[in-house]
């Protein structure tokens, strides 16, 4: 069964606005857990059913989309960010907050949407690929976009290399921005989770 949202699991405003204030603190804790710092400026944030649906709430409250046609097309443009079994999903975020960090950083990250990877116990065991809907859209020549999204295509051999290992890294090995971060235990639950179901 797919885990993607239709326009009646998405709340009329109205229905929305009464249950706004739980709704977002229950999503600040979720993002907490789903997030992975990486680095001095970048973060990346696992998506999943919940996130994404609070994410399209959100852009209909605040650009009052009301019609199912309006719906749909903010549906076409983040469902693929929830992941099906055996999948992750991702946005990263290259967090720079002054211009001259922007000028400096951007184009030496060009390719980082091919770097991010995975690994257990220091081995690599999945490469993330960039979501095709979104890449063509970010990837420029001469610089990089503040914001990528990602999918990991994960084997059965591979989640269970991440269920039993003792450490799991996302890690960057982009040449400019070596960098690795061991996740959480509550962040290895949620990620296991969205693999097996």
């Amino acid at each position: 069964m797919s885990r993607k949202l239709t326009v009646d699991d998405i709340d009329d405003l109205r229905a929305y606005e009464r249950t706004r204030v739980a709704v977002r603190e229950q999503m600040i804790e979720l993002r907490r857990r789903r997030r992975v710092h990486l680095g001095p400026f970048i973060s990346v944030s696992f998506e999943n059913r919940a996130t994404v649906k609070y994410q399209i709430q959100e852009m209909a409250r605040i650009e009052r989309l009301i019609t199912d046609e309006a719906l749909e097309a903010e549906l076409q443009a983040y469902n693929p960010l929830i992941p099906e079994l055996g999948q992750l999903c991702a946005t990263l975020f290259i967090e720079l907050t002054s211009d001259d960090a922007m000028r400096e950083w951007l184009p030496k990250l060009i390719g980082i949407e091919h770097s991010l990877v995975l690994t257990a116990d220091g081995t690599s065991v999945v490469r993330a690929v960039p979501e095709e809907g979104h890449a063509s859209q970010l990837t420029r020549a001469d610089v990089t976009s503040a914001v990528h999204y990602y999918r990991f295509e994960c084997t059965g051999d591979q989640i269970a290399v991440l269920a039993a290992a003792e450490s799991v890294q996302l890690a960057c090995d982009h040449p400019a921005y070596l960098e690795a971060t061991e996740l959480a235990p509550f962040t290895r639950d949620e990620l296991l989770a969205d693999l097996t179901g």
